[in-house]
């Protein structure tokens, strides 16, 4: 709600702070299995789910100083109210970075490069 939105943003204000994201990516595989009657032809199938690759990828955020109309306006665009933190950096909510240490996918919410990258080791374990 607003007066969440408007407590987190207050708190943020001037100081650092962390955006932690985590990445699950698990394997899939489904077997089939005859069906438990005898008089259908539909074979039931069961999946089989494997974790391959897990991480947690972090990103340093500093936020400028923000006066309480500076808050009021931002809260005012509804832009926080689907945000974890109550800002988003792809959109207004970027103008209110100071400085970042990290990812910017990773404040995001999904660290694009970390991803590929682990992706990329996954099929190549899954290949050998």
């Amino acid at each position: 709600d607003e007066k969440d939105a408007k407590r987190m943003l207050s708190q943020l204000s001037g100081s650092w702070h962390e955006v932690h994201t985590g990445v699950a990516l698990y394997k899939m595989e489904r077997s089939s299995a005859p069906a438990s009657t005898s008089t259908s032809s539909l074979s039931s199938s069961s999946t089989t789910t494997t974790l391959v690759s897990s991480f947690t990828d972090t990103a340093r955020v500093k936020f400028t100083t923000l006066s309480p109309s500076d808050v009021d306006a931002y809260v005012s665009t509804g832009e926080p109210m689907d945000k974890a933190g109550s800002y988003g950096i792809q959109g207004i909510g970027g103008q209110m970075i100071e400085k970042m240490e990290g990812d910017f996918f990773t404040v995001m919410g999904l660290p694009m490069h970390r991803l590929s990258t682990e992706l990329a080791k996954a099929l190549d374990s899954l290949n050998e």
